[in-house]
Order: structure tokens, then C-alpha cells, then sequence
């Protein structure tokens, strides 16, 4: 189901409780010839116009992108461009707030109770359109994905404080997030949601010294969230992908947020209880399916996502905890082999990462454990192994396998070269410099933190689709982490201090069916552990 936006170069007043009308020009003009198109059938009362005579004005403007929702279009739009459903104008001193949608193709969509007949009317003539899909979701999707969110994901306790941040798109899911959460007992849930518009705005325009700057009381939240236990869910993308394209690269790599350096230290002291999961919009969507009209991304997007996360299962819970013992099985066995170095080999990678003494792959194996005891699921969904590697001894060239979205800027063919450990030569075919900007950052950035494997048979793998999301494609395809390390897959408490340690942690790809793994043990020996993207061991 999907709900279509008619786009208008109109202004909008609010009448308050008495709906919206659309306006365009300061003065009344007389409803001449007056007809209803088939099109504007799906709004009550609208009504075709004339175009409104040259010299009209707007009667003031709010800022591009504002949206207007009518409930009854739903599946349907208003297609013919002299169609304007109206009332009569209002005096100026009753408009309440106007809403100027900006810049040809910009939609809007009335939202009253009803739009009445009228006499007289003011009017303007409608630019060229195109349609808005905006994602809606079938509610028992929504209801069954929130409650493996709450339920399993972040495993929400009694009296537990919950924080829940996404995309302001992702409201619908988020709200049955807060109910489910609130139905399980939890005290309080802290809602924040992040307007990735504005962060383009802010790179765009704000002074170039201020772009670094992270207000400290976001990092003071992370912090408390931390001392109270709480749980957190993220929902993915907070940033749609290819949002800062366009922009000064270098100027979008210095602005992090929404992320604060504060929020490795909890993951690190596992105080939280947290899980990232996907939410859908359109411009992701777009991205993903640029061969479908926005309505079909959309749809096709959803259907992937309730794939991969199993709540096309009878029982997504039991079906996670299957998929996570199989994980668990394998890091088992990767322990085992008491490896050294792990030696990737394809087109254009010839790398070498070397692991810590202690550095192991099943301490956790797809779910975590907080320090109060709450089981918890990270990634929501997991496929992936992953473990922490000595941040020193990383050697030779690596070429990512998908391209990687850095903070809205999707940076494509990435080739890295680590030389001690650090990386000294980052190029990519596009937007390379965001990534630089990152990994100058403090003198961890340009050091691994992170070093997975992954299987071609985990969900996401065999769709064959790049998401354009890191969440998804890292649990797609072995990748490697730079910056901040984790220190859970730490077995001997020795080795922490050698964790590699950045306010940064920036995953990318590096695993195909062509890149082949082998594992090295502390007696030399070589061990074939993925070869055509299949397990050896």
C-alpha cells in the first residue's frame, strides 16, 4: 500500500481546526468555469480552476521539503495540473501558518476533514509535477517487527530506561517501539529522532570551524545512558544514502554526527543493551531498485528487509536463535585453529591483518551479553563473525567489494594501502576525500578496529544486493573495520591496552566470491577458510 503526493508550487495556509486551503495568490478571484477532473475526485470537494492571472504572490514561505498529508490519498493522487482542492480564502490575520513548498516537483497534500464547496477562491496556477511515495507499511509488519526489536533485539526489562533514535520517516515503527517497550515494563522511553536535512544544511552553510564541534550534551545522553543500564535501538539510516552528495566531501567528512565519541565507551563497558535495525524509506529505497517507480522500491525494499531479519518466519525469535547458534558454531571452530593472521587474496587485495594474542571470534558469536546480565542482539540482522585485530600489524592493498556510505556521501571503488598497520594511501573513484577527513580524525582512525567474515549463504548475501547501507552489507560480505576497536572479542585481559582505540568506526567491504580467506596459525601454518565465498573449516 502506498500513499502518492500531489506535488504544487502552492502555498498553504493552516486554518486551525478548520483545515487547509490551498492558496497562491494574495486576492479572492471568482470561481470561473468550475469543473471537477477525474483526478481530483480523491479529494472530497476538490475542484478544477483556472489558472490565476499574471502578477499573483505568495503570501510567505517556510522552508522546502514541507510535507502536508491528506488521509484519504491513499493509493491514488491528484494528477491534473489545473486541479487545486480549496475553501474559501481565509482573512490574512486568520492564517495560521503558511507552508511554501519550494523548487519545481516539490509536493504537497491537503490535510482536512474536508474541502468544501466555494464561491470564490484564491488561486494559482500549478507548475509541472511529479509523485511522492511515501513509505507505509503493512501494521502487522510493524507490530511483529517492533516487538522482535523490544522483545529480542534489545531485550527491554522491567524498569529499564529505553532510547530510541531514527529517521524522522521511521516514526510509525518507532511509536510501537515505545508502546511495546512500555507494555514490558520499561520506565521510561527517550525518543530522539535526527533530521538528516538539517545536516546537510549544516555542512552546507554553517562556518567551517564549527563543523567539527559535537554539542556536549549529546555525549553527556550516551553517558547517562550508560550509568542507568538502559537499552537503546537505532533505526538505519539515520542519513539516507547519497544525502550529502553534491557537497564538499572534505567539508561532509568533519561533521560525524550523529555519532559521539562517547558511544564507544559504553559498547566497550557494555553497559547498554542496544540493536541496530533497518527502516525503510524512499530515498533509500530509490537507490537500492533505481529501476523501479518509487511505490515498487519502496515495497521491494520492505520485502528484503522482513526477509533478512526473519519476520517472514512463523517464529522470527526461534528462527534468530537458530541462525545465531549456527554463528556461535563457527567462531567456535575459527577459535580452534588458534590463528595468527587472517591473508585476503582477489582483485586488487592482496592483505594481511594480523589478530592479538587472545583475539577471538566466538566471545560473543552474533549476540552480546550486557554487564547487568541482559542478553542482547547488536545487529538486528547478524551474520557476521568478527573479532579484533592488533591495530600494528595490518600490511599490503585492499579493494572494497560494495560501495560505502560515509555519513551521506557514498564513496565508490575504495582501495586502501596499510603499511605498519595504518593506512597511508586511501583513493576511490568518488568522494575518497569524506573517508581521508574521517581517518584524520585522532591517530586511530587510520588503524583497524575490526576485521569479520561472512559467508555467501547468510540472507543478505544471497539476495546479491547491495543496500548502500552498512548495517546490511557488512552482513553481506567480509569487511574491515577502521577506528575504534571492540574490546569484547578480547580473551586475555593483557592484550586490551593494544586495542586499537579513535573516535571513529567506519566499516567497508572487502569480501566477494572472488576474494578468497586464509587463515595463518601462530606455527605458520596456512588454512584455507573461505574460498568462493564458502566455509573450509
Amino acid at each position: 500500500m502506498e500513499e502518492q503526493r500531489l506535488v504544487s508550487r502552492a502555498t498553504v495556509p493552516k486554518l486551525g481546526s478548520e483545515g487547509l486551503a490551498t492558496v497562491g495568490a494574495g486576492r479572492l478571484d471568482p470561481a470561473v468555469g468550475v469543473q471537477r477532473g477525474t483526478d481530483a475526485e480523491c479529494v472530497p470537494g476538490a475542484v478544477a480552476v483556472p489558472p490565476a492571472a499574471a502578477g499573483v504572490h505568495a503570501v510567505c514561505g517556510r522552508h522546502d521539503g514541507e510535507r502536508i498529508e491528506h488521509p484519504q490519498l491513499v493509493g491514488s493522487g491528484i494528477e491534473d495540473e489545473s486541479v487545486l482542492g480549496m475553501q474559501p480564502a481565509p482573512a490574512l490575520e486568520d492564517i495560521d501558518g503558511v507552508a511554501e513548498l519550494a523548487g519545481p516537483g516539490s509536493a504537497t497534500v491537503l490535510h482536512e476533514e474536508r474541502v468544501g464547496a466555494a464561491a470564490q477562491f484564491e488561486v494559482a496556477s500549478l507548475h509541472p509535477h511529479r509523485r511522492y511515495t511515501v513509505p507505509t507499511v503493512d501494521e502487522d509488519l510493524l507490530d511483529r517487527y517492533a516487538e522482535l526489536i523490544v522483545g529480542f533485539g534489545a531485550n527491554v526489562q522491567p524498569d529499564q530506561v529505553l532510547a530510541v533514535e531514527g529517521p524522522l520517516d521511521a516514526a510509525p515503527l518507532v511509536r510501537r517501539i515505545a508502546r511495546g517497550a512500555y507494555e514490558r515494563g520499561a520506565r521510561y522511553v527517550d525518543v530522539v529522532y535526527y533530521d538528516a536535512y538539517v545536516k546537510r544544511i549544516r555542512i552546507e552553510s554553517a562556518p567551517d570551524d564549527s563543523l567539527e564541534w559535537v554539542p556536549p550534551w549529546l555525549g553527556r545522553r550516551m553517558l547517562d545512558l550508560g550509568d542507568l543500564d538502559a537499552a537503546r535501538v537505532v533505526l538505519s539510516p539515520f542519513i539516507p544514502p547519497g544525502m550529502l552528495e553534491g557537497l564538499d566531501p572534505e567539508r561532509a567528512g568533519r561533521d560525524r554526527l550523529p555519532t559521539v565519541p562517547e558511544l564507544f565507551k559504553v559498547v566497550d563497558d557494555r553497559s547498554v543493551a542496544w540493536t541496530v535495525s533497518p527502516f525503510v524509506t524512499e530515498s533509500w529505497a530509490r537507490l537500492v531498485f533505481p529501476e523501479l517507480e518509487p511505490a515498487a522500491a519502496v515495497e521491494a525494499l520492505w520485502r528484503d528487509v522482513a526477509h533478512v531479519c526473519r519476520l517472514d518466519e512463523p517464529d522470527p525469535v526461534a528462527a534468530w536463535e537458530r541462525r545465531i547458534d549456527e554463528i556461535w558454531q563457527v567462531a567456535s571452530r575459527l577459535d580452534k585453529l588458534d590463528l595468527d593472521a587472517l591473508h585476503f587474496v582477489g582483485p586488487g587485495t592482496e592483505l594481511t591483518v594480523g589478530l592479538l594474542p587472545s583475539s577471538r571470534f566466538a566471545r560473543d558469536g552474533g549476540s552480546s551479553t550486557t554487564r547487568s546480565g541482559v542478553k542482547h542482539v547488536p545487529n538486528l540482522p547478524t551474520e557476521e563473525l568478527y573479532t579484533t585485530p592488533d591495530p600494528e600489524r595490518t600490511e599490503g592493498v585492499v579493494a572494497s567489494t560494495k560501495p560505502l556510505d560515509v555519513g551521506g556521501a557514498i564513496v565508490r571503488g575504495l582501495r586502501v594501502r596499510f603499511e605498519g598497520g595504518r593506512a597511508v594511501e586511501i583513493d576511490a573513484d568518488a568522494n575518497a576525500e569524506a573517508l581521508r577527513k574521517r581517518c584524520a580524525t585522532d591517530d586511530g582512525a587510520a588503524r583497524l578496529g575490526e576485521v569479520a567474515l561472512v559467508d555467501r549463504e547468510s540472507r543478505i548475501g544471497r539476495l546479491g544486493r547491495t543496500f548502500f547501507n552498512t548495517l546490511l552489507d557488512e552482513n553481506a560480505a567480509s569487511h574491515l573495520a577502521l577506528g575504534d576497536a571492540y574490546a569484547s572479542p578480547i580473551g586475555d585481559p593483557a592484550d586490551l591496552p593494544r586495542i586499537n582505540e579513535s573516535e571513529i568506526h567506519v566499516d567497508f567491504m572487502v569480501g566477494s566470491d572472488d576474494v578468497t580467506v586464509t587463515g595463518v596459525t601462530r606455527g605458520g601454518d596456512e588454512l584455507p577458510l573461505l574460498v568462493g565465498g564458502a566455509w573450509q573449516i
